[in-house]
């Protein structure tokens, strides 16, 4: 494959004057037009399909289905009918693009509800008038939706999800009667042939339908171009999704997805998804995993596959946890209780470092009570014989369990002993993972129990833990041979992998032996074991690997610049050249220039940076407030995350000359 330079932007994010509310997908054609004249080869997206309620792309309601924020209401092929037969929608629809102009941020949940609201109106006028309608597009209607549901099998469970979903007021599928919480995918065909909810389906078949054919006419049109379209694969569920809810075999539901505890993250970080039953789903020959991407294949021409570590091992909490802190991998190795019985650990001793020990007393602190903290205690441990000491009860499975307990009326003592405990139900260096069998805690060193050991002791652990990775890496080679070997071959894709912050011995063989890209994000490319931490150089990238300058989850480019000084001034380092500006220098169009050339210098074959970063070439795209101009902050929850515009119109950008001609250089430098 030869080197291609290429742009990633949220399609949320991209403006036209026909897209002024929200990006969509016919906005794509303008940015291939864009991109066309500046000279670039690839357009990678964040995920686009359905994420219901939820703002993050990577929240998908549904595996397949695209999300209906992104169809263009006025390319309808029944647009033009219903503007002209229908006053109801006719008003409705000027409303709209009267109240959603252009807005530095979208609001989300009013313009999905717009759109929702306006699609009904048009589909409701639809079935109204087809029958007698001399629109030829509305005649044909009923054949091209049979044919649709024909070819998409997923469509079938994906519109009586739906439907129930509006039905519930938009509640989890968890909350849902019995009756409709769990089916079977026979008792889903019943409901999907229930003649009083045909038109309910069908509208959400319509939708999907449409959405579908505006996504293709730009993949189409890209491709014309030579232009590649890059698609993005959030390898995690919603648990709230129509695929949990329909395929609830190939998910953990009593596990949650994560990560392990880290400098920013002391007690890891716990995702809230389910995780897969990779056993079941081997077993089935990984057929919904190849559905998916052979849907994706559809749009796309490469796919990023989000999280690819998690094809190897998953970090994973029980779902009564509120954090990951007692996570652990999966697949893992264990060790027994007689393998530590012969390493000279008796039963007690296992327990002590198994089991965490409360002190009365730390309860006491909290209470000054005596009395109030035994019966506090009492609620969900056990006294050890006749001391002031305590096991938490075998009932309680995890955190969640004591957050849910109310010791007393008093809020700020009754947070206070809660808070106490759970922290309590953390400390432990093993985790009994069922009768007899043990794993390690990830920070096993932090304990209380880990702390009162010999040093003997401490080496016989280590050394029993050592042993334990060694079989993992096996383990963990072995499963993403499988799962991965099965996706990256359903499809002609180039498959990309994310595998950022990865330390995994057998992951670059793996890629490599799937010829799967790996993923360079400069400014974390470095030998961090060295001292001063340098910059890889960036001639040394892997042929196969796409590079860039920022991601999504990370600052911008300007803003790194600003904020990020010991990585600067260690970039300026790496870049071997007279003309490095001065890294105290405010950030400019200049810099931005000399950054975006060094990196094209790289060796990897695709080198796509964000929208933003190019946007940058020209001091006029700059907001005022450098934070404006980013796509999401890891760890929160706001209106802010995901909603994103860019600052001008496609078409403005395409008739910036200076800007194009900056671009064209970067790309000339990395394609050539």
């Amino acid at each position: 494959m030869k080197k291609r330079t290429g742009v990633v932007v949220p399609l949320s994010a991209l403006y036209t004057k026909d897209s002024a509310a929200c990006g969509d997908f016919l906005a794509l054609k303008n940015l291939a037009d864009f991109c066309e004249k500046a000279g670039f080869s690839v357009v990678q997206l964040l995920p686009v399909n359905d994420t219901g309620t939820q703002s993050s792309p990577y929240s998908g309601l549904s595996a397949f289905a695209l999300h209906p924020l992104f169809i263009r209401i006025n390319a309808l092929p029944e647009f033009e009918a219903a503007l002209k037969g229908c006053k109801q929608f006719a008003s409705a629809y000027k409303n709209f693009e009267k109240n959603f102009t252009y807005k530095r941020r979208f609001d989300y949940d009013a313009v999905v509800n717009e759109k929702n609201q306006l699609l009904h109106l048009l589909y409701n006028y639809i079935e109204k008038t087809s029958a007698k309608s001399e629109n030829e597009s509305m005649q044909k209607l009923p054949a091209q939706m049979e044919k649709f549901i024909r070819a998409n099998n997923w469509i079938i469970p994906y519109a009586v999800f739906k439907n129930i979903k509006d039905e519930n007021m938009q509640a989890s599928w968890k909350s849902w009667d019995e009756q409709v919480r769990n089916v079977s995918r026979e008792k889903i065909m019943l409901k999907w042939n229930n003649k009083a909810k045909k038109s309910s389906h069908n509208f959400f078949v319509w939708c999907q339908m449409r959405a579908s054919e505006q996504f293709k006419e730009s993949a189409e049109y890209l491709r014309s171009k030579g232009i590649i379209l890059k698609g993005d694969i959030p390898i995690l569920m919603n648990e709230d999704s129509v695929d949990c809810w329909t395929y609830p075999e190939f998910f953990r539901q009593d596990l949650r997805a994560g990560s392990p505890p880290d400098g920013e993250n002391p007690l890891g970080q716990n995702w809230g998804f389910p995780t897969y039953d990779w056993e079941r789903l081997e077993a089935d020959g990984f057929a919904w995993w190849k559905d998916r991407i052979k849907v994706s294949s559809q749009y796309y021409d490469a796919f990023r596959i989000d999280h690819v570590l998690g094809f190897f091992r998953i970090w994973a909490a029980k779902e009564t946890e509120t954090t990951a802190y007692l996570g652990h991998t999966v697949p893992y190795s264990d060790f027994s209780r007689k393998d530590l019985n012969d390493l000279g650990f008796s039963d007690d001793r296992i327990k002590w470092i198994s089991e965490p020990h409360i002190p009365t007393g730390l309860i006491e602190n909290i209470t000054w009570n005596h009395d109030e903290a035994v019966a506090f205690l009492e609620q969900v441990c056990d006294r050890v014989n006749n001391e002031e000491l305590w096991n938490f009860k075998k009932e309680i499975s995890g955190d969640k369990e004591i957050y849910s307990k109310k010791f007393c009326d008093d809020e700020r003592k009754d947070s206070a002993v809660k808070n106490a405990l759970a922290e309590k139900w953390r400390d432990r260096s093993l985790i009994q993972i069922k009768k007899d069998r043990f794993i390690k805690v990830f920070t096993f060193e932090k304990s209380s129990a880990w702390k009162t050991l010999s040093w003997d002791e401490q080496e016989k652990l280590k050394n029993l833990f050592a042993r334990t990775e060694e079989k993992e890496n096996g383990l963990w080679k072995q499963q993403a041979l499988s799962t991965l070997g099965a996706i990256v071959h359903a499809s002609d894709m180039i498959p990309c992998a994310e595998d950022l912050g990865v330390n995994l011995k057998v992951m670059p063989e793996v890629l490599q032996k799937l010829e799967i890209l790996s993923l360079k994000v400069v400014r974390w490319c470095r030998e961090w074991e060295k001292n001063g931490q340098p910059y890889i150089p960036f001639d040394q990238y892997p042929a196969l690997s796409v590079a860039t300058t920022s991601v999504h989850d990370s600052s911008t480019l300007r803003q790194w610049w600003n904020s990020e000084k010991d990585s600067v001034r260690a970039f300026l380092s790496a870049c071997k050249t007279e003309n490095c500006p001065d890294s105290n220098s405010a950030f400019t169009p200049d810099i931005a220039e000399f950054i975006l050339k060094t990196v094209a210098k790289c060796a990897s074959l695709l080198l796509i940076n964000p929208l933003q970063d190019y946007l940058f070439l020209e001091h006029c795209f700059y907001l005022e407030n450098e934070n404006d101009e980013r796509i999401n902050v890891p760890g929160s929850v706001n209106s802010f995350n995901w909603t994103y515009r860019i600052p001008v119109s496609i078409e403005e950008m395409s008739e910036n000359k200076s800007l194009l001609n900056k671009i064209k250089t970067v790309v000339q430098l990395h394609d050539n």
